[in-house]
């Protein structure tokens, strides 16, 4: 740099610029500016350099630097001003990610994880009886600590499970519940348990998943409590099925959270939102397998199988068997003896070649009443196959990660290789919002599959679980066909196949969309993982008019999807009618399904009646592919003697009461679904079990203690969705962070002019 006075009226200076390895002095690289000094107005700084007007195109390199500087004093104090403004963001982040995220809550004083006082062990006894399972579910409560302790589990039961009964076991003590409406049901629990006796409640949050609560566990102790339900054995293809939860995977809460929720956490890892307003009960925190003691959530299973029918072979996708044979019952238990609650147990078994039952009836009298159970199985379809648009949805949300993105990648691409050249489709993926691979279905030709296998390979798991914009992307994606269809779009079997975890909260609000989106498709869902939520994935192919199917191993994924698949190019049965001997047209609200589905290749009919004796006939018609008629007779007086039938037909019949209300828009009947569920001793979304005890056992000077105990991480999940988080948690911390990474960078780049002009 360099100065040369050229007037002192004016102090006017030649100033030289040049690069620093450059010698001071004129060169064709260095550049020269006139200026000169002269007195400043109060609000500049002095001595400034300011443009002489006498040399014209002279840029004032005063003003230029002054208003560099103050450009760059501007953007550190703004840096400084998102710092300030980033930290407690930060903060906000962290302590809703604590609250309301999903973090366990069991913290220490210096801020360790520490694991709950309470021990938990689990039994299940599975007794089936042709299509019956009939179950005992032992939990105990081992308070490992020198307090009184209060213990909440939130756990899943099979879908469409039965709860029928209650019993309570403190040391020598027995305490049988009894079935109350919910909100007496919880006022005589809690009046219990402040009072200081032993109290044991249980109360549905879905139809799969509930939660217990066990109240002045002495130190020291254990306390049981016994649940017993039952359920219905699935059966399709040649094959029966029976699945017993012991865990669940951390569902997607959409919506915003509700104005009057409290700051601080409340049970669980996520907050009531509009959409999901009780979704505090229903997000148990979930810990890794290692997280918790090898005593701790550790489960024993014993089956016991009277089929009625000899077997061929008893198998499990999930676990290894140990099973022996006692007469004509089976008996099974896993290998490992007691089992870790992170994966559904999985029992299956098949009858001898050609003794695949056809049909069954199975009859019970309770209190009077008679009630029948049929299963039908019609014969396999015709070769008859109709074009079809198939368009396949895939969750890639982050409860996905892990096996099963893995699982479900696997199962797009075997969808992919059933198109046929005519057949057209599409592939949608999902986690916070949808995305398609074509902007409409495109034909099958090989290019384009070439595309879609490429598309499939490389999706990963991330983010949330936004169902809704996917299904209305997927369902309206095969709407009304344009004005210049061909006779054979006209003419195609539209159809969505639906592959997730079903990981939502707001079950209900999606069978609603379904049904007013469905149209003349069909929904099609497949269950991955090894904790799917199975009671969406039916329901959802129910109201979807299509079928349910499970992957429950990277292994056993061909067999279940070649099945599928191969029952989607046709129904085997249409237009089914069943009529019960000397049914008035009144009776007919006693049975149920009412209309029955379509059938699809490999599936039974299943109707149950209530008030119709075992004599007569029931005739089962139906419309095969072509148009020919089918039609069956079965004999009742040969029905075979069932039990539990009776609070299956008041499942079935509460389920009904629900479904009618959701589609008319109205609430639930809540006083006759309290009543019908009372009547039978049954849990429902209205009625709850409580068993308490009539002596106070803690004393008012001794401190309750409530522990809310986890559930494990389901198998092959990654270990990151211990913290899950809500949706949008952090999102002002990262606009904060992005707008200080700008600041940064502008800041650094006005540096470098300043030593680099």
């Amino acid at each position: 740099m360099m100065f040369s006075a050229l007037s002192s009226k004016h102090s006017a200076f030649l100033l030289c610029l040049s690069p620093p390895s450059q010698a001071a002095g004129v060169s064709p690289e260095t550049r020269c500016e006139y200026v000169h000094v002269r007195s400043a107005p109060p609000s500049m700084a002095p001595h400034g350099f300011v443009r002489d007007p006498s040399r014209p195109g002279g840029l004032s390199a005063g003003r230029s630097i002054r208003v560099r500087r103050f450009m760059e004093g501007v953007s550190l104090w703004m840096a400084m001003l998102l710092v300030l403004f980033v930290q407690p963001l930060y903060a906000e982040a962290s302590t809703g990610s604590e609250d309301t995220a999903g973090v366990l809550h069991f913290v220490g004083g210096k801020g360790q994880w520490q694991e709950p006082a309470l021990v938990l062990g689990s039994d299940f006894d599975v007794r089936v009886s042709g299509l019956i399972a009939d179950s005992t579910l032992v939990r105990t409560f081992r308070n490992t600590s020198d307090q009184w302790r209060e213990g909440v589990f939130v756990f899943p039961l099979p879908e469409k499970a039965s709860v029928y009964g209650l019993t309570m076991k403190v040391g020598e003590r027995t305490i049988v519940g009894e079935v109350q409406p919910r909100e007496e049901a919880k006022k005589t629990y809690e009046k219990a348990r402040d009072s200081g006796r032993h109290a044991a409640t249980v109360e549905q949050q879905r139809p799969n998943l509930f939660t217990t609560r066990v109240a002045n566990i002495p130190p020291g102790a254990t306390v049981s409590v016994e649940l017993n339900y039952q359920q219905l054995v699935s059966y399709r293809d040649g094959v029966f099925e029976l699945s017993v939860p012991t865990t669940l995977t951390p569902r997607y809460m959409p919506g915003e959270p509700l104005a009057a929720t409290p700051q601080k956490w409340q049970g669980g890892w996520a907050v009531p939102t509009t959409e999901v307003p009780d979704a505090d009960a229903i997000s148990p925190f979930t810990v890794d397998v290692a997280d918790v003691a090898a005593d701790n959530h550790r489960a024993s299973v014993r089956f016991s199988i009277d089929a009625g029918l000899p077997l061929a072979r008893v198998s499990s996708p999930s676990h290894e068997l140990a099973s022996r044979q006692d007469g004509q019952v089976m008996m099974v238990q896993p290998q490992a003896g007691e089992i870790v609650m992170n994966r559904d147990f999985v029992l299956r078994w098949q009858p001898l070649a050609g003794q695949e039952p056809g049909a069954a009836v199975f009859h019970q009298q309770w209190e009077g009443e008679d009630y029948l159970l049929a299963m039908v199985v019609p014969g396999r379809a015709g070769k008859t196959r109709l074009p079809r648009e198939l368009t396949f949805v895939i969750d890639t949300s982050g409860s996905m990660a892990g096996e099963s993105i893995q699982q479900a990648r696997d199962a797009l691409q075997l969808g992919l290789e059933t198109l046929a050249p005519g057949d057209r489709f599409n592939v949608i993926q999902f986690n916070s919002q949808p995305h398609a691979l074509f902007m409409q279905p495109e034909v099958a030709t090989a290019n384009n599959l070439a595309r879609a296998r490429k598309y499939v390979g490389r999706l990963k798991a991330d983010g949330g679980t936004e169902m809704a914009p996917a299904l209305t992307m997927a369902l309206q994606s095969q709407g009304e066909l344009s004005e210049d269809a061909s006779p054979e779009d006209s003419s195609r079997v539209r159809q969505v196949v639906f592959m997730t975890d079903g990981a939502v909260g707001n079950e209900s609000a999606l069978f609603s969309q379904i049904r007013r989106q469905l149209g003349d498709q069909r929904l099609f869902t497949v269950a991955i993982g090894s904790a799917p939520n199975r009671h969406f994935m039916r329901e959802a192919a129910r109201w979807g008019r299509g079928s349910y199917t499970a992957v429950q191993d990277p292994a056993d994924i061909r067999g279940p999807l070649a099945r599928l698949f191969a029952a989607m190019e046709a129904p085997v049965l249409t237009d089914i009618e069943v009529r019960w001997p000397g049914q008035s047209a009144s009776a007919q609200e006693d049975s149920f399904p009412r209309r029955p589905g379509d059938l699809f290749q490999g599936e039974p009919l299943l109707q149950v009646v209530r008030g119709v004796p075992a004599n007569g006939e029931l005739n089962v018609s139906g419309r095969l592919p072509g148009g020919a008629t089918w039609q069956r007779s079965l004999d009742l007086q040969q029905s075979a003697s069932g039990s539990g039938l009776n609070r299956y037909w008041a499942r079935e019949k509460i389920d009904s009461l629900l479904d009618e209300a959701r589609v008319e828009g109205q609430e639930p009947d809540k006083t006759r679904i309290t009543r019908l569920a009372v009547e039978h001793r049954l849990m429902s979304p209205y009625t709850s079990f409580v068993a308490v005890d009539a002596t106070p056992a803690r004393g008012p000077e001794s401190i309750l203690v409530k522990d809310k105990l986890p559930t494990l991480l389901p198998a092959g999940s990654q270990p990151g969705m211990t913290r899950y988080p809500q949706t949008a948690t952090v999102a002002p911390l990262l606009v904060a962070l992005g707008l200080l990474g700008l600041m940064f960078s502008a800041a650094i780049v006005l540096l470098q002019r300043r030593a680099y002009p």
